[in-house]
């Protein structure tokens, strides 16, 4: 079955026939085909969500709140478990890995849904005559929501969450290598009675996000992927001034000071480093290492990448570190990278290949857990995002060429810092250009806290209360008024 366009609430198959597999990159084997959106397929999505508008922006907070804490009620009940395997099938995560993903999604959605009855604006009286001014937030209208393949349904809440909240109506293109776990979470959503053509979904390739980012009709397009296509989105966007987030690539450094808890700092990196295969926008893709500490962190560093689990099917192996990449360009990006780093003189010290064990003789596209020292700056792993598990470890002497060398790459998405130091701390993370900063965490996610980039990696923030603004509209309202009448 390939229904998998949703418009006004209906499931429906591409108007032209049209469709593509899914892959499972554990084995290189389709698991469904999904429609290939039309032009018409398009149009008609879009024109739902523009009808839908009016009627899901004047619904009440409490409402929009009621409606989006029962859709994950269903979810959680119904299809939790369900798009937590999908999501391995189709993107190689294991599987514990994916409940993390799903579970975190929910609770996304409940805490924008509580939000959507906090949307104020504000008053004053005016100075100059009798006036009062009026500043009201109103929803920003019809939203393309495009999505990447790493984490669709996380990623999925973060724009639905606050723009549903907000009183936007969304046309979302899942990636074409992981709808499927979407379509799930969207369904939870029309059981709970969500009203037509407020979220609809459009399946397909990249001409099909590109169509929606050029369509009249979308006031707002959601992105997380690629720089490269983040730059293009900005051009056509710009084109029609549409508001855009943009959360793009990113090249993270993670900086460990001498006076760091050497055991916290190498596990800390090392997790950043190989979950979900490096294929995160914020995965530690630069360790640098303070002189005094760094042939002991490279030591145990090593020692600890010898016990880490690669699943050849997440499904089987639902505890291990790692799975399969999402495919074969993904595969060679990374031996470009390591290729390119040992041309120059880098030391591969484990890793450096794709694994020869029997259990990953399945088609799937794998690739080790890879260390490379005697890196330098202008090798390809230490100035692009490789997505890939590759960790270039150098050495560092002064706290100031620790911040040079970590700001040395047109990215700007997180950064890590190791120390117990308090006045270390708060310097680098005032002088590291990102949008995030974890001190001793190799995590910067918190719901409530804003998350996005700078430079190359991106425009705009999501999460916390600038990702709920991000759907809104601010509008002043100045009325003046008169005398009393008989006073």
């Amino acid at each position: 079955m390939s229904e998998t366009l949703l418009i006004n609430n209906r499931w429906q198959a591409s108007g032209d026939g049209n469709t593509r597999p899914v892959i499972n990159p554990a084995y290189n084997r389709p698991i469904r085909d999904i429609a290939e959106a039309s032009a018409a397929d398009i149009d008609a999505a879009v024109m739902a969500a523009q009808v839908a508008f009016p009627r899901w922006a004047s619904t009440s907070g409490r409402e929009r709140a009621a409606l989006m804490h029962k859709a994950m009620d269903i979810f959680r009940a119904q299809y939790l478990d369900a798009c937590a395997r999908v999501l391995t099938q189709e993107n190689g995560k294991p599987l514990n890995d994916s409940f993390k993903e799903v579970r975190y999604t929910a609770d996304v959605i409940d805490f924008y849904a509580d939000e959507a009855r906090r949307i104020t604006g504000s008053h004053f009286a005016g100075d100059m005559g009798a006036s009062h001014s009026f500043v009201l937030k109103q929803p920003l209208g019809v939203v393309a929501a495009i999505l990447p393949w790493n984490f669709p349904v996380d990623l999925l809440a973060w724009k639905i969450g606050p723009g549903l909240a907000a009183g936007c109506t969304f046309v979302v293109k899942p990636s074409e290598e992981a709808p499927l776990s979407v379509l799930l979470l969207v369904q939870a959503f029309l059981d709970a009675g969500l009203p037509e053509g407020v979220l609809n979904v459009v399946t397909g390739g990249g001409a099909v996000g590109a169509a929606l980012v050029d369509h009249p009709g979308i006031d707002k397009v959601a992105f997380t992927g690629s720089v490269e296509t983040g730059v293009k989105i900005a051009q056509t966007a710009a084109k029609t001034m549409k508001r855009t987030t943009l959360e793009l690539g990113g090249s993270a450094p993670c900086i460990i000071f001498a006076d760091a808890d050497l055991e916290a700092a190498v596990k800390g990196a090392l997790r950043r480093c190989y979950s979900h295969t490096g294929q995160i926008c914020i995965s530690v893709n630069r360790i640098f290492v303070q002189e005094s500490i760094f042939e002991a962190y490279v030591e145990r560093f090593r020692d600890l990448v010898t016990r880490l689990t690669i699943a050849a099917d997440g499904l089987q192996e639902p505890n291990a570190d790692m799975g399969p990449m999402i495919n074969a360009a993904a595969v060679e990006k990374v031996r470009q990278h390591v290729q390119d780093a040992t041309a120059q003189g880098g030391r591969v010290v484990m890793g450096g290949e794709v694994p020869q064990a029997e259990k990953f003789s399945t088609g799937g596209f794998y690739y080790a857990p890879t260390v490379i020292v005697d890196v330098t700056p202008e090798m390809r792993v230490m100035r692009e995002e490789t997505f890939g598990p590759v960790a270039p470890i150098a050495p560092f002497r002064t706290f100031d060429e620790a911040i040079q060398l970590a700001n040395s790459t047109p990215y700007g998405l997180a950064a890590y810092v190791y120390t117990r130091s308090l006045d270390t701390a708060f310097h680098a993370a005032r002088g590291l250009r990102c949008g995030g900063v974890g001190i001793n965490v190799n995590d910067i996610t918190d719901i409530r806290g804003p998350f996005g980039g700078m430079g190359l990696s991106g425009i705009g923030r999501e999460l916390g209360e600038p990702g709920l603004e991000s759907y809104l509209e601010t509008k002043h309202i100045r009325l003046g008024y008169g005398p009393i009448n008989g006073l």
